[in-house]
């Protein structure tokens, strides 16, 4: 593996040139009527408008998501589709939490194999239109029923279903490789970790508190869109407490582990709709044009381990892998942005990333990669105040951040999201 990793050519840096998403919602608040189709063109259309870009003139778009819409998986050709981008050229990705960590990295993939010089990366999700699964016995009655020879064999097979199976089941978000919530593995790390319900509910008042006061002084707004349904506008987002009291996290129950578990409602993120969508280009073709640049990809990585311990402790393998590929130690960045999954494991993370042990056995290190200042993690608040639509958090991450940068005169940033199968992604940003 490279030390290294050059992201530039003969036509210089990958650029990021604007991104923007729409305001998260709780779900089943305000986009409770949209699809993530919707949500994400709604992101795409206002990226291409607010940068005049003509559809002639993307040459790829890449979209992914998390909750799959059954009759429409393809979410990157449907949001083109949806905008009259008929003839660009579009492809999925999912992965996850990091899905839109993906699908960024493999825009600058293809901008610098000179596959194309124009690309719209994101991501979108719909916690308000997941269906609502079935249980096993009314799924596999309604499949024989369908394939019976007469009438009379489909009324014994209706026969036998009790009231129990057709009732809908509740959606889980659940681990299938080990059949655990991610509420449930982050209870076990954090026990595991020696992380205190204080140290969680500490980060959990942060996050809102900080999203609050980025929201207050206007740090927010050009990154969020207003999206107006049924004559209400919603500009920002619907689940950040304006007014956050650490006192009261402190009164909250343990949803996963009622009897002796930390993780709580107000501890986890929630659950979400929402997208978001990323101009990126070549630097040599942004600065013929005359366009203002976010900033640029300096390095990225990926990496996973098994999910059957440490779920979501992904982001300490890749974080250090990127920096390396940058040039960089955790002292030289001037902010960090971790995907906020759950409070508990950004603690974990943060331990993780400043162990000795950990580096040693897991990364095959000599030296812990560090430690995280804490004054310069998730300023602007993280998912825990805003929410995880799960295929738009990497994009709201990524332009959060390079706004950030902007508005502090330049810098480096590390930013990473754990993710679903034990995966974790890292990105380190810059600005001139």
């Amino acid at each position: 593996m490279t030390t290294r990793q050059p992201l530039s050519n003969q036509h210089g840096r990958i650029a990021i040139v604007d991104g923007l998403r729409t305001p998260f919602a709780r779900i089943a608040t305000h986009f409770r009527d949209l699809s993530a189709i919707d949500l994400g063109a709604l992101a795409v259309r206002e990226l291409m408008q607010r940068n005049d870009l003509k559809a002639s003139e993307v040459d790829q778009l890449i979209f992914g998501m998390t909750v799959m819409i059954p009759e429409a998986p393809f979410i990157a050709r449907e949001v083109a589709l949806q905008l009259g981008l008929d003839t660009v050229d579009a492809y999925s990705i999912t992965r996850a939490c990091a899905t839109s960590f993906q699908t960024v990295a493999s825009a600058a993939e293809s901008i610098l194999a000179g596959n194309a010089e124009v690309v719209i990366a994101g991501g979108t999700d719909s916690t308000s239109s997941v269906r609502l699964p079935m249980s096993p016995k009314f799924s596999a009655t309604l499949r024989d029923v369908n394939f019976a020879k007469s009438a009379g064999d489909r009324l014994k097979l209706l026969a036998t279903l009790r009231p129990r199976d057709i009732l809908p089941q509740q959606p889980s978000i659940t681990e299938f490789s080990v059949g655990e919530t991610m509420g449930q593995s982050t209870e076990k790390m954090v026990k595991k970790w020696g992380v205190t319900r204080a140290e969680q509910d500490d980060l959990a008042h942060a996050s809102h508190t900080n999203a609050a006061t980025a929201w207050r002084e206007g740090r927010l707004d050009r990154q969020v869109i207003g999206v107006t349904l049924n004559g209400k506008t919603l500009k920002d987002d619907n689940l950040v407490r304006k007014n956050s009291e650490r006192d009261s996290y402190s009164k909250l129950r343990p949803v996963f582990d009622t009897a002796h578990g930390t993780v709580t409602a107000g501890n986890s993120s929630p659950l979400t709709d929402g997208a978001g969508a990323l101009l990126l280009m070549s630097e040599a073709r942004a600065k013929a044009e005359g366009r203002q640049v976010l900033g640029y990809i300096r390095s990225y990585a990926f990496a996973a381990k098994t999910p059957k311990d440490d779920l979501l402790m992904g982001p300490v393998l890749a974080a250090p892998i990127a920096l390396d590929r940058a040039g960089l130690t955790l002292a030289d960045l001037t902010i960090i942005d971790m995907h906020e999954a759950f409070a508990g494991q950004v603690a974990c993370n943060i331990k993780g990333l400043a162990s000795a042990d950990y580096a040693r056995t897991m990364l095959g290190r000599s030296a812990a990669v560090g430690e995280v200042n804490r004054d310069i993690l998730n300023v602007n608040g993280g998912s825990l105040a805003f929410g995880h639509p799960f295929g738009a958090t990497g994009a709201r991450v990524i332009a959060q951040t390079l706004y950030e940068l902007q508005r502090r005169g330049g810098g480096t940033a590390l930013t990473t999201a754990c993710a679903a199968g034990g995966i974790g992604a890292a990105m380190v940003l810059e600005v001139d």
